[in-house]
């Protein structure tokens, strides 16, 4: 059975991309390899042991082109409403949160927010299949 250990996107700045996602998630750098043309830095927490690699192109200095395939990472919290204020008084302009109800019953409360480079991650809370 294959097991899940990492997502990787590109990233212009480093210092930029690490503060946001320490800031956001408490994602902290597990680990860094450093290479002649790139980095590759390995960001993680205690809450789970997948990790978001970010590959930083020592030479790119233009926005990455997201492409329409895209969609989004996708992170859970126990609390929305406090991680949403959180994100507010820390600067990082998450949407506003949704309450995600195709039948009229509620199987989903989230917010969207996007990282420097225009990565858009998902924070959802917990419950049901979204623990």
């Amino acid at each position: 059975m294959a097991k899940a250990i990492h997502s990787m996107i590109r990233v212009r700045d480093e210092n930029a991309s690490v503060r946001f996602y320490d800031t956001a998630f408490g994602l902290k750098v597990a680990d860094r390899l450093d290479f002649t043309n790139f980095t590759l830095l390995y960001l993680s927490n205690p809450e789970t042991s997948f990790e978001l690699e970010l590959t930083v192109n020592k030479d790119r200095t233009q926005p990455y082109e997201l492409g329409e395939g895209y969609g989004h990472l996708a992170v859970s919290v126990t609390d929305l409403d406090s991680e949403h204020a959180r994100f507010e008084a820390a600067g990082l302009s998450p949407r506003k949160i949704v309450e995600f109800a195709p039948d009229g019953e509620v199987i989903a409360r989230f917010f969207f927010v996007a990282d420097p480079d225009g990565y858009e991650i998902e924070v959802l809370e917990r419950g049901g299949r979204y623990l």
